[in-house]
């Protein structure tokens, strides 16, 4: 289906009588091209979004979208439609005892950013309520940043006792909501953004220019071209496992040296605006990758942690 979509949408930008033209001077492989080529540029992503709402960003496999707020001390959980976003529920919640963004281990800090559930924890002692989601924190580009701790999770209220003033860094919520979320939500397509600040907003345009980046970044790598690859990395660029942006360039110069022929597809792509305390405009994207060459395949899950800065955007760490 998305591939006939993308032949429809590029009948716009080429008119069928110039995709014949090239299918019968040049063949198939050579209109793939050109209809892949579309996919490198923000006019055709803008179009392709204009009826769309993105304001909490662009989800082609996640269905279910939480949003916590720690200054308002809520959590909003949403149902991602094709189009648009429902709000299905609202509610109070409590964090933990300390403000700002967690750094380490018992620091009593809910951490910021965006996570996903990596599962579903009963049978816990009464503190915690009925159940437990357990998120990714922390994710790649936490440990990037040397931020150390674990056990963040969204959990209930201590059965049969009062209910309590702060966290030790978790969000907790009534039992009765939580149970609700827990019945309404898939968990592994489902994303938790945690805020300090109140609004948690993306845009058209960064959207448009994120997706056509990604594609732009994947031919790059396609083509061995170091040169122009690693001037989609930041200069401050670093791997979870602490590789800094020069070791990163010098690793990727001997693979590349290889010159191999690569098969890089992308699908299920996931673009949310990243809460962060380092007051910079960034977006994570969450997608499935199928890469390929003659000596190594990978299928599985691909992160990556951008900046948006003076209309140009960069990488400042991958997973």
């Amino acid at each position: 289906m998305k591939k006939i979509l993308l032949f429809l949408l590029c009948v716009i930008v080429f008119s069928y009588a110039d995709l014949v033209e090239i299918y019968r001077s040049q063949g198939l492989s050579a209109v793939k091209e050109k209809l892949e080529e579309q996919l490198t540029k923000e006019e055709y992503w803008k179009n392709y979004l204009k009826d769309k709402n993105v304001d909490y960003g662009y989800y082609e496999s996640k269905k279910y979208l939480l949003i916590t707020k720690k200054n308002l001390k809520e959590i909003s959980l949403y149902k991602i439609e094709k189009d648009k976003y429902d709000l299905l529920l609202k509610d109070n919640v409590i964090v933990g005892e300390n403000q700002g963004d967690k750094q380490e281990e018992g620091d009593l800090k809910t951490p910021v950013g965006a996570y996903e559930f990596t599962s579903k924890l009963t049978k816990l002692d009464e503190f915690y309520g009925p159940l437990a989601l357990v998120t990714s924190y922390p994710n790649s580009f936490d440990k990037s940043l040397n931020k150390n701790g674990h056990g963040i999770w969204l959990h209930g209220m201590p059965l049969n006792e009062a209910r309590e003033e702060y966290t030790k860094g978790c969000i907790a919520i009534d039992n009765p909501k939580l149970e609700k979320i827990d019945d309404m939500i898939e968990h592994d397509k489902s994303v938790i953004l945690i805020s300090d600040k109140n609004e948690i907003k993306a845009s058209k345009d960064e959207i448009s220019m994120i997706l056509s980046f990604i594609f732009q970044w994947r031919n790059a790598w396609k083509d061995s071209d170091i040169d122009e690859y690693i001037k989609f990395y930041s200069d401050s660029f670093k791997r979870y496992n602490g590789m800094d942006f020069e070791r990163f360039k010098e690793y990727k110069q001997r693979v590349f040296l290889k010159d191999e022929k690569k098969k890089i597809e992308f699908s299920n792509i996931n673009i949310m605006p990243y809460p962060n305390s380092l007051n910079k405009r960034m977006y994570k994207v969450l997608m499935d990758e199928d890469y390929k060459t003659s000596s190594y395949s990978f299928i599985g899950k691909k992160e990556l942690y951008l900046e948006v800065k003076d209309n140009k955007i960069q990488i400042l760490s991958e997973g």
